[in-house]
């Protein structure tokens, strides 16, 4: 939908003439990414069987909002373009990005879109480089005009409300330590790992080596591209299935079409490639391996209890203070050199349990508590009673193989 093309319903000033059901609490779901819609549904399901509720969707302005359109569309939902949306009034807005949201006129909850704040960023006003902040957490996106934009910033972690207060002490008043939506899900997943190692198509017999990669010219594709066809070279087919799960923004940062292409000949050699619709979370809770960079998915996979390990870590893009930094310090690194069926024998060897402990404790310090934590906000700023009902975290549906 165009920005000439507004909607008259359900949301408009004569909206009530058109609705079947009146005078519903209007929530609007900003998507800039298709990362971050993928998290934000997480969020929006919460008031799912509440007829008081109307759910809309915008496509917010970003780099990488290709793919977002498609995403919106696919789910079936009222699409507001972005003009409309900032000239219009809702109840609550819920963003898991930072960019434009003061363009929108409704208390804001924002989130991160990741396994919480870890990748630094530039400071805008161009300040020197040992100055970076961790995006989500900085005073220049999270406050405008002397005032904090967000009516609740959400936190994974007890631990980030330090983080916060020294980046944007005036926004620790409206911090909520909530939880992580993605972990919980990834652990509610884990009973259901041979239903998405079939889905995989995994044999009974083989072992599922992921290979995860976020997007930049630091991540694992943008630097260690030739893992992959080193991987299908070295591991028999018979015994291992290798499975490549790429960060959206380098699906749709590319095209789809050429990321395929880029990968036509390790497809013809046995690589299977996840397609960013996929839920990558039952991707993880498959694996028997992760092979990972600096995005979240390498994190989450600690999560899971198998072998993590990190071809390059780009130190200087991490906050230290970090859980990814933390997983940096006790995850083998991929050589170059030697086998590579060794090293993943070498890192299955000297996993233990709890050798992961420390690093997914800081994920978040609410486990399992996320969708409880996360419905009760909403509502309070909704000004509404919350239903009876207990939120259950149900698992990840199974994932699909690119065609």
């Amino acid at each position: 939908m165009s920005d000439h093309e507004w909607s008259r319903v359900p949301v408009g000033l004569d909206a009530r003439r058109w609705v079947t059901r009146r005078d519903c609490k209007t929530v609007l779901v900003v998507v800039h990414t298709v990362t971050s819609g993928q998290r934000l549904l997480d969020t929006a399901r919460l008031v799912e069987s509440d007829l008081r509720i109307q759910v809309v969707f915008t496509m917010a302005p970003d780099v990488f909002s290709n793919g977002v359109a498609q995403f919106i569309g696919g789910l079936g939902a009222v699409a507001l373009p972005w003009l409309q949306a900032t000239q219009q009034k809702f109840d609550l807005a819920v963003a898991a990005s930072l960019g434009a949201v003061h363009e929108i006129h409704a208390p804001l909850i924002v989130m991160p879109h990741g396994a919480g704040f870890n990748k630094l960023v530039p400071a805008r006003d161009g300040s020197a480089g040992e100055d970076r902040v961790p995006y989500g957490l900085d005073a220049q996106r999270l406050m405008r005009d002397g005032a904090v934009l967000p009516a609740a910033i959400v936190l994974p972690h007890e631990a980030e409300l330090g983080r916060l207060g020294r980046t944007c002490p005036q926004a620790l008043p409206v911090a909520e330590v909530v939880g992580d939506s993605s972990y919980d899900r990834l652990i509610a997943s884990l009973p259901h790992r041979g239903s998405y190692r079939r889905a995989l198509k995994v044999g009974p017999n083989q072992k599922l080596v992921v290979v995860t990669s976020t997007w930049g010219p630091q991540s694992l594709f943008g630097r260690h591209s030739g893992l992959l066809p080193r991987l299908l070279a070295e591991l028999p087919r018979k015994e291992f299935r290798v499975v490549a799960l790429f960060h959206p923004n380098v699906w749709f940062g590319h095209g789809i079409w050429q990321v395929r292409t880029w990968l036509a000949e390790c497809l013809r050699g046995g690589l299977s490639l996840v397609p960013p619709e996929a839920d990558w979370r039952a991707v993880l809770a498959a694996a028997d391996w992760v092979i990972g960079d600096h995005g979240s998915a390498s994190l989450y996979g600690a999560a899971t209890g198998k072998p993590v390990m990190l071809a390059g870590f780009p130190h200087a893009d991490v906050d230290p203070a970090s859980a990814l930094a933390r997983l940096a310090a006790v995850a083998p690194r991929v050589s170059r050199r030697g086998s590579l069926r060794d090293q993943l024998d070498r890192a299955a060897g000297e996993m233990r349990p709890g050798r992961y402990r420390a690093v997914t404790e800081q994920i978040t310090s609410a486990p399992g508590r996320f969708d409880r934590n996360m419905r009760r906000l909403i509502y309070r700023l909704l000004d509404l009673r919350q239903p009876e009902t207990v939120p259950v975290t149900v698992p990840v549906p199974v994932p699909h193989l690119a065609t």
